[in-house]
């Protein structure tokens, strides 16, 4: 069994939805890559990683923070949100994502 834990980025934050409304976020924490760093050290081999603001707006908005998470984490990370062309998914492999989870452009 491989379990991924996740973290769901908006402005830079680690947060939770309340029912997918993005007016209704929970902040865990503005260091991503602390947390990321928390799940490996936990033993997490792998890792999920949500844009939820390039979700919304169509293109990447957290770049920095998902490279700092990507730098951070020892594992596997797979990333989702706002990915939506071809070079997207080039560019984050470039970056290290070892994964890439479409949903809107894969139909």
């Amino acid at each position: 069994m491989i379990v991924f834990p996740a973290i769901d980025l908006k402005q830079g934050q680690v947060v939770r939805l309340a029912e997918g409304d993005m007016d209704r976020a929970t902040v865990y924490g503005d260091n991503p890559a602390a947390q990321a760093t928390l799940f490996a050290e936990a033993g997490a081999g792998h890792l999920h990683v949500v844009d939820l603001d390039g979700s919304f707006a169509g293109s990447a908005q957290n770049r920095e923070a998902v490279e700092a998470i990507v730098a951070a984490f020892p594992g596997h990370v797979q990333l989702g949100g706002g990915i939506r062309k071809r070079e997207d998914v080039e560019g984050w492999f470039d970056a290290g994502v070892a994964r890439i989870v479409m949903g809107s452009a894969a139909l």
